[in-house]
């Protein structure tokens, strides 16, 4: 896949996982890629060929395209050394709902400093609109856009856990800038992967990957409203979602109910999109509906334990199956998982968990719980609890767990499990709509 007779050398500035992976997908189409990151123990670990980040494929894809792979903390040697540069540093939530610039305003000062001839400046960082203007503010100040520069917003539609797969597999690359050469420039770093380009304005792009966002977390609180309906009067969740699936407007995507959506995207974008609304005088009650949903979902799963428990938590022993904010990954930012055990651990109940690769993350803001190497360790169980659909609890042995119970009690948080099966192993049973 990486012979590129047009190759280029691009510099990708932030190394989480929209900036690595960007990094290490493009080193496998062929190009030279000059990563940049504040964080020195992160760039010498990634030098070495290891990732900090876990990611299936990620390691492989380092080690592979190691020659045409460097990582560095000095921007001005990345920035000079490249023709296209990408953004990928971090737009975290403030209090206020807003999106935080400062990583990008840092990095376009940075740029604004570094430029010694013309660059396509590609903003991968989910940045609501106007913050492009603000970038070009900065930059105009000693440079000339159209002669020195020109911006262009390419959003990222990664799924954590499944980055590398998407990054080759898009469904869509979407492409935002005003002058059109240069946003020919970055569609042609695409082509190799033969998916639709739509080229468009940069408030369009800024706009596309919002909605997306917004539009996953909607159907993920919807189905998990509807989960909560169909187990109050009786009907099975799943049938309910083979049902919906055959209908070709609807598709099955984002429709399993569980413990409501996390992680450092959906909440973080849908906030800012709320907030950025509310900035032009419009109040979008169907998006803060949303996330007072999700929050609902998340409240609803520590009822549901306490109610299994005869409405009683303190001295209570639960083992928690799962703790990132979602299978295939050790991200536990925002994690509705650690949400519901804080929950759990302030009505007095004692926190037993086991996750396949989160427990060293989890660890730095879940300390005072305690931790097991695998799930047979744990013992005096007055409740199962599973929140993340790790593969891996399917295959476990409930025969052998049940022993380690003194109440034979799960709450499946994810719908991992098989009602019928659990039952005749003799648990009581409750997963989400079923």
């Amino acid at each position: 896949m990486n012979h590129n007779p047009t190759s280029q050398t691009l510099c990708v500035i932030g190394l989480g996982y929209v900036g690595l992976t960007t990094a290490v997908g493009f080193a496998e189409l062929g190009h030279k890629v000059i990563g940049v990151d504040v964080d020195d123990k992160k760039i010498r670990t990634l030098n070495c060929g290891i990732s900090p980040i876990y990611e299936v494929g990620m390691e492989q894809l380092l080690r592979k395209n190691r020659d045409r792979l460097t990582f560095t903390v000095d921007l001005k040697e990345a920035v000079t050394s490249s023709s296209i540069i990408f953004v990928a540093v971090g737009t975290p939530t403030k209090d206020t709902g807003e999106a935080d610039l400062s990583q990008i305003i840092d990095v376009a000062h940075g740029l604004s400093e570094s430029i010694n001839n013309y660059k396509i400046i590609v903003i991968k960082s989910t940045v609501p609109v106007g913050s492009v203007d603000l970038i070009r503010n900065i930059l105009s100040q000693k440079r000339k856009e159209g002669k020195d520069f020109d911006l262009v917003v390419n959003p990222e539609f990664l799924r954590e856990g499944n980055a590398i797969h998407d990054f080759f597999n898009p469904s869509r690359v979407v492409i935002g800038a005003d002058n059109k050469q240069a946003a020919q420039v970055v569609a042609q770093l695409y082509k190799p992967l033969s998916t639709p380009v739509l080229i468009t304005s940069p408030i369009d792009a800024q706009m596309i990957k919002y909605a997306a966002n917004a539009f996953l977390a909607s159907r993920i609180s919807f189905i998990n409203e509807i989960a909560t309906i169909s187990e109050r009067v009786g009907a099975d969740i799943k049938n309910i979602i083979k049902g919906l699936s055959y209908d070709p407007r609807l598709g099955d995507g984002y429709l399993s109910p569980g413990i409501g959506f996390g992680g450092p995207c959906l909440t973080k974008d849908l906030k800012a999109l709320i907030h950025m609304a509310q900035s032009y005088d419009y109040e979008p009650r169907f998006l803060k509906s949303i996330l007072e949903r999700n929050e609902e979902q998340i409240q609803s799963i520590v009822w549901k334990v306490k109610k299994a428990l005869g409405g009683i938590l303190y001295g209570k022993t639960i083992g928690v199956l799962g703790l990132s904010f979602k299978p295939g990954t050790k991200d536990i930012r925002n994690s509705p998982a650690v949400r519901i055990v804080k929950l759990l651990k302030q009505g007095g109940a004692l926190i037993k968990a086991y996750d396949p690769i989160a427990m060293d993350e989890a660890k730095t803001i879940l300390p005072d719980i305690e931790y097991c190497t695998t799930p047979y360790e744990f013992k005096d169980l007055d409740l199962l609890l599973l929140l993340v659909g790790w593969e891996e609890f399917k295959q476990l042995d409930y025969r052998r767990l049940k022993k380690g119970m003194s109440t034979p009690i799960i709450i499946d948080g994810v719908n991992l499990l098989e009602p019928r099966v659990m039952k005749e192993l003799g648990f009581t049973y409750s997963g989400v709509g079923r």
